[in-house]
């Protein structure tokens, strides 16, 4: 198999977990230089970076790698600098043999200089279910209307689920409408607050109020990442107030609502909440058959139709995961060249579904729910059918099988000695609650913060 191509479907695992500005910032120009006797050696523009990966998200990349290579026992890092690129097979031809294999193309970094937006994510390309209507429509009437129909806009959802898809797209689309007449801007948070950081250090603030109180339209991606950086929420209060005031357009996304970022400044939550604000939720079987379908139509692969339906049920709450999944399948046909099996697949699938987890245990997860709901351990064991006590208990049961698929009669006797079909019965409801209900939903992305934060 080409380093390339291995390469490519390892970063699409890497890129499942974990953020994607850090994702985008620490992998953009890695490369798979060579792999032999069990030892794979990456390529990094710096030894800041190198240091950063090694460090950090080593034990990520070598269990990428051995996803798809059992053999690989070790990596390496090594600085390869600019001037020394040329002498490397590095990107040229990797459209093409990405072609050759239908391999989901890694397009992250094709992005416009001037608006940093990614011309792969359009309007025609976001699948639209009931998911995420009401978070279309909205983007829909922005487009018509900059800066006074919905302003801001602000789109909420858990991870994966095409936030930052949609809310570029809506970019791309009113560039494509209004061609110079209008100024965009795209940023992530982190790139927003590396810019108050660079700032402060030159003490050159006004590049921070040339750069984004000058555009006509300003799109921050992942805003919870502000939370608790003093500095930056005051630089992007003001930019905010300046933008609004002019009848700028704000486009905004989050990983939960405004009320649920726990740090974030009342006043920052007050403008947010001042707007339009709408969620995206977990996609439903009929949204998800239509991703797989389209993914596959895209890049002109052939799957089963027992296969999509496979993924469509399996894969149920990431679109990324999704693609991450056809990556896989299709690495897989590529290397044996032969359609895969359904058997195969259902493999490839159940590895994908597991996630690598940290060191949580059961106490944590009661714990962060008993702390979120302001009840005591005490309570959620006992009998009480008090609401929020009896959705508390609920959610932690949800919580123990789905972060550490505990069995049903360990999750009964751990929270008060319950019949395992409480457990289930817990765990079902809150599964199909948390698609209809946006404020269950948010409660259980908080506690999931919580817990990971431990």
């Amino acid at each position: 198999m080409e380093l390339d191509k291995i390469w490519e479907s390892a970063l699409s695992e890497i890129e499942l977990q974990i953020s994607r500005p850090n994702f985008a910032t620490w992998f953009k120009s890695s490369q798979l230089l060579e792999k032999q006797e069990g030892v794979a050696l990456i390529s990094l523009p710096n030894n800041f970076s190198k240091e950063w990966i090694e460090n950090r998200y080593y034990k990520i990349v070598l269990g990428a790698l051995r996803n798809l290579d059992e053999t690989t026992k070790k990596v390496n890092f090594v600085v390869v600098s600019q001037n020394q690129k040329h002498n490397l097979k590095i990107r040229q031809t990797e459209k093409s043999k990405n072609e050759e294999i239908g391999q989901l193309v890694f397009n992250e970094f094709k992005v416009n200089p001037e608006t940093n937006l990614n011309p792969k994510y359009t309007l025609n390309s976001f699948m639209v279910g009931g998911s995420n209507e009401l978070a279309f429509a909205a983007c829909q009437s922005v487009i018509k209307e900059i800066g006074t129909k919905y302003n801001p806009l602000f789109i909420y959802g858990g991870v994966g689920l095409g936030k930052t898809h949609l809310i570029q797209a809506v970019g791309n689309e009113i560039e494509r409408l209004y061609k110079n007449s209008v100024k965009i801007k795209y940023v992530s948070s982190e790139k927003f607050t590396n810019d108050v950081i660079w700032a402060i250090r030159n003490k050159r603030t006004e590049t921070i109020k040339e750069k984004y109180r000058f555009v006509d339209v300003l799109i921050v991606d992942d805003i919870q990442f502000i939370e608790g950086k003093t500095a930056t929420e005051e630089e992007f209060f003001h930019t905010f107030n300046a933008l609004y005031e002019s009848n700028k357009q704000i486009i905004i996304s989050s990983d939960r609502a405004p009320k649920f970022i726990p740090t974030l400044q009342e006043r920052l939550k007050s403008r947010f909440e001042g707007g339009m604000t709408a969620d995206i939720i977990y996609p439903d079987y009929e949204l998800r058959c239509a991703i797989v379908k389209s993914k596959c139509e895209e890049k002109n692969i052939s799957i089963n139709e027992e296969i999509i339906d496979l993924v469509a049920k399996k894969m149920q709450k990431s679109i990324r995961e999704i693609e991450g999944v056809l990556n896989k399948i299709l690495f897989y046909q590529s290397r044996k060249n032969e359609s895969i099996s359904v058997k195969v697949a259902e493999q490839i699938i159940t590895e994908s579904a597991q996630k690598p987890l940290r060191d949580i245990n059961p106490n944590q997860i009661i714990k962060a729910v008993a702390d979120f709901y302001e009840v005591s351990l005490l309570d959620i064991l006992n009998r009480s059918r008090k609401k929020e006590i009896a959705e508390s208990r609920q959610i932690a049961m949800y919580l123990l099988r789905d972060i550490l698929n505990l069995s049903y009669p360990y999750i009964g006797k751990k929270l008060g000695k319950r019949d395992h079909t409480t457990a289930i019965y817990a765990y079902e409801k809150i599964a199909q609650e948390i698609n209809r209900n946006q404020n269950l939903n948010q409660r259980v992305l908080a506690i999931r913060e919580i817990i990971n934060k431990e």
